[in-house]
Formats: C-alpha cells, structure tokens, sequence
C-alpha cells in the first residue's frame, strides 16, 4: 500500500478525515467559485454528513452550460486565470467540449492520487512506464505520466505513433509497465498476432488500463495477461473528477481512494442513495482540487456499491467488478436491462477480433445484433451463450476481418440505428 494508515484505516476514522476535508474545501471555495455560491446559496461550512448529502447534484450539463454562458472558462474556476497552468478537455462526443483547468497544486494532487494507483500494481521508481497513448488536449494519461515522473519512474512516450511503431519502440526499450485503454491492449495484442510476434518477449509485467471498462471483465484481462505474461489492473477517473480508483492484488474491481475522494452510489432515477450490494450510479466529491471543483458530481457511471472489506486488507470502499457501464448505455430488449459491459464480457471469452453492438427498431421493440469478426462457428457459439448468459436472444452476424474501427483511447462499439429505416445502412467513423 502507498499510505497504509490511511488505506487501511477504520471506517469512521475514514470519515472523519473526508468530512474535515470537504469543509477545508467548502471554506476555500464558496467566497470565490460563483458557479457554487449560485448552486448552493447560503450553505456555509462546517457541514454535517446530513447536510452534505442535502445538497445538490452537480452535472456534467450544467458545467457545460456554464461555460457556454460564461465563456471561456465559465464560473467554475475558483480562481483568476494566471493561477491556472495545466489545460484539458473532454471529447466532447455528446456535444460541447468541457475545458478543465488545473492549478499547480491541483496538478500536483492528479500525481499525488496516482501513487495509490502505482502502488497497488506494484509499480516502482525502478520500472520503465511505457504510455501507448497519443499525448492530445484530453487527460488520457497525461495525469499518469506527472504522477511516473513524480515516482521516479523512466516515463516512454507513445503518442505519434502507429501500433507497429509502437510495438517496435517498446521492443527496443523493453518497458516493465504498459498504460493504454483496454481496447487498446488488446489491439496489440491483435497486431502481434498478425506479425507473428511475441508479447511476452518484450518484458511488460503491469499492464494498468483505463478509460473505459474492461479491465475488471475476467474475460479481458485474461486475454491481456495471457499474451504479455503480465499482471492486469484497473484505474477509474476522469477529467471534471481526478484519478479516483484504482485495483489492487485482488482485481476483482476498484477501490475509490476515500483519502482524496468521497463517493456514493445512488438510484440514477430517484436520486436515492442504494444499498451495499446494489447497482447504481456513482457520484464524486473531489477533496484535492478546489480551483476546480466538482461536489457531489454524476459521473453517469454504472457501479456496484460494495462495502469496506477486501482480500487485500484495504478499507476503502470497493467497487466490485469496477465501472459496470454507464447510465444512458442502458439497452433494454424485450424487458431485459443489458449494459454493452455485460456483453463484452461474453464476447471475449471467445477468439474474437474486434466487434460492436448495432442497436435498431423492429415493429417499436428495440433490438440489438452483435457484428463480430469470428468464423461463423464461434458466431453460432457466441449467440448461444448470450441467450444463456444474458436471458434473452441475440443475434450475432459475422463481418469481414478488418472491417470495424479500431480504437486508440475509449472505443465507440455501440451503433444506434434506431432512427434510420432497418434496410439502410450506416457508416461508422473511427
């Protein structure tokens, strides 16, 4: 463990430092940030637990709309501009970019959050970190390159690069530590499969994935694990929240680092906290990073509320089987819930290139198909396991090797036909 005082911690002792810390927050916070002196009125620190979680939700919306009031930054910003030095945004996939900024400590807090993620894989100054991402205006892994460097680690940067380039400059400097999404992986993975290359040569013991989930599906991490030789871990964050989970020796999902962080899980209909042991949507309250706050945050993530106990021997909150999926990803066919997680977790247990989910309309009832890259074999096999598996029928079609995207940074495998007339067909851009 990197703090073991704190990781391990009681829980009350636990909450008590997360309530001194959001009221140190609220304190910094409320005289400046008009986004929450507007948001929360005449909320004024110290705050019990029941005070805070009377307060309201903040939205990615509503951040969103604040800046596009408010240009360029919008009321968020605690602080005056100079203050800031560090720019990123999100992708803006579902509309209007989001700009984030970070203050020099803000920016010192991301790294400091990510040695909770080191350690836990067991990374250390000794390792050569290899980042196969492309180093652009989104966090990706940049916060995980600060937080190498802050560890004392050699830092390899991919970004540039093709996936041969990539595989031939982690083959000349044979890194021990691999960080890419997990459809990434798995792309090399596919890519030394074609050259007829060994991944296990190349030396990389950690793998450490994000952005998407994956690498908490059994079925993924095997597959990742079995053609590096590796071990593989999980990591959950984000650009408006910061870097707060992370997997242990368990891996069997994430915990939340409740030293930096509070969370809780909440009925994405009725707003209503859950029950351990019951899905729900995650909400974050960043302690570390008051130039640019997020209180009670909707990540629009599908989790697990686990409890405090783990095999490790860590007390902070688990997250098991890590991000579920996300809340509008939510696919109902005929009255059965499915999240595209639960269908790559089948998927991948069979030898399976790359494939996506085509969402449709027949007759008002959703349907969904699953296009795989496969022999028509495992297309046979796959649609029967995912009836068994998942209760309901599923159709799987074949479609040529090479033919579906490939994905660098989060993987766009959900293709919503429903408005388009079931005959037409419809591009997909990478």
């Amino acid at each position: 463990m990197y703090r073991p005082d704190l990781e391990a911690g009681t829980v009350d002792a636990i909450r008590d430092r997360q309530l001194t810390r959001l009221n140190a927050l609220l304190r910094e916070v409320l005289p400046a940030n008009r986004f929450y002196q507007a948001k929360l009125g005449d909320c004024l620190a110290p705050l019990s637990w029941e005070e805070f979680r009377r307060l309201p939700f903040t939205t990615k919306q509503e951040l969103v709309a604040d800046q596009a009031m408010h240009p360029p930054l919008g009321n968020i910003a605690t602080y005056e501009p100079k203050r800031y030095k560090t720019y990123h945004q999100t992708s803006g996939t579902t509309g209007r970019p989001l700009i984030v900024l970070d203050t020099r400590e803000s920016w010192d807090w991301w790294s400091e959050c990510w040695n909770y993620v080191y350690h836990a894989a067991g990374v250390t100054p000794s390792d050569r970190i290899f980042f196969a991402f492309s180093f652009g205006p989104y966090i990706g892994f940049w916060s995980a390159f600060e937080g190498a460097r802050r560890l004392g680690a050699l830092t390899i940067p991919g970004g540039g690069l093709d996936s041969l380039s990539r595989l031939e400059l982690m083959r000349r400097n044979r890194p021990t530590v691999l960080l890419s999404t997990p459809t990434y992986a798995i792309r090399l993975v596919e890519i030394a499969e074609e050259q007829g290359q060994s991944l296990q040569e190349l030396g990389v013991r950690v793998t450490i994935h994000a952005g998407e989930p994956g690498a908490s599906i059994p079925a993924v991490r095997s597959r990742v694990e079995h053609a590096f030789g590796s071990l593989s871990f999980d990591h959950a964050g984000g650009t408006e929240v910061g870097a707060y989970g992370y997997s242990c020796e368990a891996r069997d999902g994430v915990h939340v680092n409740e030293e930096e962080f509070i969370a809780e899980v909440i009925d994405p209909l009725t707003g209503e906290q859950v029950i351990e042991g019951n899905l729900g949507e995650l909400l974050i309250t960043n302690l570390g990073r008051a130039g640019w706050p997020v209180i009670r945050y909707r990540t629009g993530d599908i989790v697990m509320f686990g409890g405090s106990g783990c095999a490790c021997g860590r007390t902070f909150l688990k997250l098991p089987g890590g991000l579920l999926g996300r809340v509008d990803d939510l696919m109902i066919v005929r009255g059965v819930n499915i999240y595209p997680s639960s269908v790559e977790a089948i998927v991948r247990t069979f030898k399976v290139g790359e494939f996506r989910l085509v969402r449709t309309l027949q007759l008002g009832m959703e349907e969904l198909t699953v296009e795989i890259e496969a022999h028509q074999d495992v297309a046979h096999l796959l649609a029967d396991r995912l009836r068994q598996r998942l209760g309901v029928r599923i159709p799987t079609r074949v479609v040529s090797a090479g033919s579906l995207p490939r994905f660098e940074l989060k993987a766009k495998r959900v293709i919503d036909r429903r408005k388009q007339p079931a005959n037409v067909e419809v591009e997909t851009k990478v």
